[in-house]
C-alpha cells in the first residue's frame, strides 16, 4: 500500500505513452501534456497503448525517480476518460494503488466516510450528545 502525504497529487496522463521514454522525456510530457511542473513533487502516471506497462515519474528534491511496472497477464484498467484525449486527470492515492494492481475501477463506488457530516445513516456526535443530555 502506498502511503503518500495529502499534499501529493497524482496525475494520470490520458492516451498512450511510449515506454521507451525516460526521465527527461517524461518530464517534458508532464509540461506539455499534463500542464504541470515536473519538479512539484507530485506523481505522474503514464501507461502504454497495450495497457500492460506503466511508469510513474516524481521529483524527490534531489532528482527524478522512476517507477515502472509490467503486468504479465492483465491490463491496467484506467477509467474511460483516459482514452483518446489529451491532458490528464487526477486520482486519489488509494485509486493509484488499485490501478497498479490491475483492478478495474470503472464500476467502483466510494462509500462516504463515517465522519462526513452528510452521512445519512449515522447522526453526528453533536446530535447524539444533544439527544442524550436532558434539558433543565
Amino acid at each position: 500500500m502506498l502511503s503518500l502525504p495529502p499534499s501529493v497529487r497524482i496525475f494520470v496522463a490520458r492516451g498512450a505513452t511510449d515506454m521507451r521514454k525516460s526521465f527527461d522525456t517524461l518530464a517534458a510530457l508532464v509540461i506539455e501534456v499534463v500542464d504541470e511542473d515536473p519538479l512539484s513533487g507530485h506523481l505522474f502516471l503514464f501507461i502504454n497503448r497495450r495497457r500492460n506497462r506503466a511508469k510513474i515519474l516524481w521529483w524527490d528534491r534531489s532528482g527524478y525517480c522512476l517507477l515502472a511496472k509490467r503486468l504479465e497477464q492483465s491490463q491496467f484498467r484506467v477509467f474511460d476518460q483516459a482514452r483518446g484525449m489529451d491532458g490528464a486527470f487526477e486520482v486519489a492515492a488509494s485509486d493509484l494503488a488499485l490501478i497498479l494492481e490491475g483492478i478495474d475501477l470503472r464500476g467502483a463506488r466510494r462509500k462516504p466516510a463515517y465522519y462526513d457530516p452528510n452521512f445519512p445513516n449515522k447522526p453526528r456526535i453533536r446530535d447524539r450528545i444533544e439527544q442524550s443530555t436532558p434539558m433543565r
